[in-house]
């Protein structure tokens, strides 16, 4: 049976392609200017705002991932995130498609995020966190009113090989290679946890071919090491054989740079997360599959190999 990306083109979208390819020969990707990835990819074009488009991409699929990734603009996340999470349940009840939903961590409550756990409760504190629990809502409501089969699979915030989103590759590995000054947002003291991109998409691939995984929140297999933004800093430019010089991006400084710019506007509410420890227990995911995380270390090294080898 045909397995379908809905939001193929993004950084978790190409790799989670490659790893459906262990379960079924039948890959559908969908995104607005779909590509392939294994070359053998059916393609389809279509626009998840659209009801009679997500239907068409659903149908004849027996599982959906729904890894789309939107504008980081909390007008464009209000506007689009619930006509899509409604169109693609309506579809995947309709031709009877299991539902893998690809999450952030946006939905749990402030102290939660020192140790986040499936069981963390939910209480988003920021204007996007609240948009996320909407989606998660009605995900939970079709479990339990209209018989949806679904899963969340959750990831930290993440880097990878190519991760063009990456916060890690944006702030500290991409410059680091350009042996430009590399960042740090609000406290470098702090504990952050990461998912490894090429983990995130194996494991995505294996929650959603278990049918016991399903009605159930996963935590995405993440390194259990507590490292600091000093230490990612320092571990990163001692690879690279340079000097760790950054910048730290204050709330102040995010703020006033936020007057000029809208994207760095969109991260002064995210600052709670960056402001106190982050980290992100996956011992759940790991003791059910017997899956070992990549380490920072090895994580960290194959993105810098891979970008020294495009460049």
């Amino acid at each position: 049976m045909t397995q379908v990306i809905l939001g193929a083109g993004g950084d978790i979208g190409k790799l989670l392609a490659k790893e459906l390819k262990q379960y079924t020969d039948r890959v559908r990707l969908v995104s607005r200017h779909p590509e392939q990835v294994n070359g053998d990819d059916e393609l389809l074009p279509a626009d998840l705002l659209l009801a009679d488009q997500v239907d068409r991409a659903v149908a004849g699929a027996s599982i959906a991932y729904l890894v789309v990734g939107l504008k980081y603009d909390l007008r464009v996340w209000q506007r689009s995130w619930p006509a899509i999470i409604n169109n693609v349940i309506n579809a995947c009840l309709k031709h009877r498609v299991k539902l893998v939903f690809f999450d952030n961590v946006y939905t749990y409550d402030k102290h939660a995020i020192p140790h986040m756990t499936e069981e963390s409760p939910l209480n988003p504190p920021s204007q996007k966190g609240k948009v996320r629990l909407q989606v998660i809502e009605a995900i939970r409501n079709a479990i339990s009113q209209k018989g949806l089969q679904a899963l969340i699979a959750r990831s930290a915030d993440f880097y990878g090989p190519g991760a063009k989103n990456g916060i890690l590759n944006i702030m500290v590995l991409d410059p680091v290679s350009k042996n430009k000054k590399l960042s740090w947002q609000s406290n470098v003291n702090k504990i952050h946890s990461f998912t490894y991109t090429p983990d995130a998409a194996k494991a995505t691939a294996i929650l959603g071919n278990t049918d016991s995984a399903y009605g159930q929140v996963w935590h995405l297999p993440t390194s259990s090491q507590r490292w600091t933004g000093k230490e990612f800093i320092t571990r990163a430019a001692s690879i690279k054989g340079t000097k760790a010089s950054y910048t730290l991006l204050s709330s102040f400084l995010l703020s006033v740079a936020g007057l000029f710019n809208r994207t760095i506007r969109e991260l002064v509410e995210m600052q709670y997360q960056n402001n106190q420890d982050y980290f992100f227990d996956s011992e759940k995911y790991c003791k059910a599959f017997g899956f070992t995380p990549t380490s920072y270390e090895d994580g960290m090294k194959k993105v810098l190999d891979e970008t020294e080898s495009r460049s």
